[in-house]
């Protein structure tokens, strides 16, 4: 991201001096002074999307076209070629001045973009609901900010996670993520329904995406002897035990945004197992060869390590190892696994309307239509 800002730099430098000599060579060819505020369009845009120091430089550049065209031209008055100096000094000060201004409003507004997602994605490794969870964060933008989230909530229906990827990168998506992992806290407590907090995510998010922005997430609630899934168009989780068995959805569904359909898949998840949620920042990690990251038998092994984030550190090397690099992607990590004595105050699954616990296996208002699907392998 960093090394794309610089390109745009460089290039709309380059742009704003080829336009300067292009005013000079005019002048000169047909003999007429040049208009005055066509020398002052250089620093004018150099102001309004570069640094102070470049905008500097982009005015000292038009005052000297403007010396020189005079130089060459020869018979203008000195009072006029000085007063043309005058107000290109005056104008260049005011755009070097506004670029001053406009890069410090951007470094307070990246601050704090980058504590409120330092807030959002705060690193987890705890034992919550009956469940071992720890997280792993790597952003590619060196400003730490990142298009990824993650977050857990231990509400009244399970332990219920949630991890996602909002197109884009920088402060923008930053913004978008934490607007996502707020919606995610305010409505994990009092959805009961896992694909009603899916449609409660996309209602809350929607007016703040713009025309071609979305969300990919995946929702993951834990209970007794499974885990429930909704998938919105996110890279399916894996769960890792004596294989790693990708767990992508029955029928898919568009991202948040997008008018997803969400659907409910249950999974069979017990001592022994874990499992991985991820971004694509992973699943499309790319060797120099352009090959993207294999999810095979080296993942199983590495996420097999006997703590949790041992075996995040694995995976995470492992991708770099194949990028031979750093990562080009946001990458977000979640591993979740059962722990082998479940606490006492572990919520149970979905409360009925008479607000006793509903056996997992029974049928109940946690589909899309109120039953409950089959138990997956």
């Amino acid at each position: 991201m960093a090394t794309r800002r610089r390109y745009r730099a460089s290039s709309a430098v380059l742009v704003i001096l080829t336009g300067g000599v292009l005013v000079a060579v005019t002048a000169v060819v047909t003999g007429r002074q040049p208009v005055l505020g066509m020398l002052l369009v250089g620093p004018v845009l150099a102001g309004a999307r570069l640094g102070p120091r470049v905008t500097a430089a982009v005015a000292l550049w038009s005052i000297g076209l403007s010396a020189a065209i005079g130089m060459w031209r020869g018979g203008v008055p000195p009072l006029d070629a000085v007063g043309d100096c005058l107000v290109l000094i005056a104008g260049g000060g005011a755009a070097v001045y506004g670029a001053g201004r406009r890069v410090r409003r951007e470094g307070e507004l990246l601050r704090a973009v980058q504590q409120s997602q330092n807030a959002v994605l705060r690193p987890l490794a705890l034992e919550v609901g009956g469940v071992s969870i720890t997280s792993r964060h790597h952003p590619a933008d060196r400003s730490g900010l990142s298009g990824d989230l993650y977050d857990l909530a231990h509400s009244p229906y399970g332990l219920r996670v949630v991890i996602g990827d909002v197109r884009g990168h920088g402060p923008e998506a930053a913004l978008l993520c934490a607007a996502t992992v707020s919606a995610f806290r305010d409505g994990a407590y009092t959805t009961p329904v896992l694909v009603d907090l899916a449609t409660h995510l996309d209602t809350r998010i929607s007016p703040e995406l713009g025309p071609e922005d979305f969300v990919t997430v995946v929702l993951a609630e834990f209970v007794p002897g499974e885990v429930r899934l909704v998938n919105c168009g996110h890279p399916a989780p894996l769960r890792v035990g004596r294989r790693v068995e990708p767990l992508p959805p029955s029928r898919c569904s568009t991202p948040l945004g997008l008018r997803p359909v969400p659907s409910l898949q249950r999974v069979r998840f017990g001592a022994g197992e874990r499992l991985l949620l991820y971004t694509d920042g992973l699943s499309e990690a790319r060797d120099a060869n352009g090959t993207m990251f294999d999810l095979d038998e080296r993942v199983r092994r590495a996420l097999c390590q006997p703590m949790l984030g041992e075996s995040l550190d694995a995976l995470v090397s492992l991708v770099t190892a194949h990028t031979g690099g750093p990562l080009q992607d946001d990458l977000a990590l979640v591993i979740c696994e059962p722990v082998a004595e479940a606490h006492a105050d572990r919520p149970a699954g979905p409360r009925g309307p008479s607000g006793r616990s509903k056996p997992s296996g029974s049928s109940g208002p946690s589909g899309p239509k109120g039953d409950i699907p089959a138990l997956g392998t």
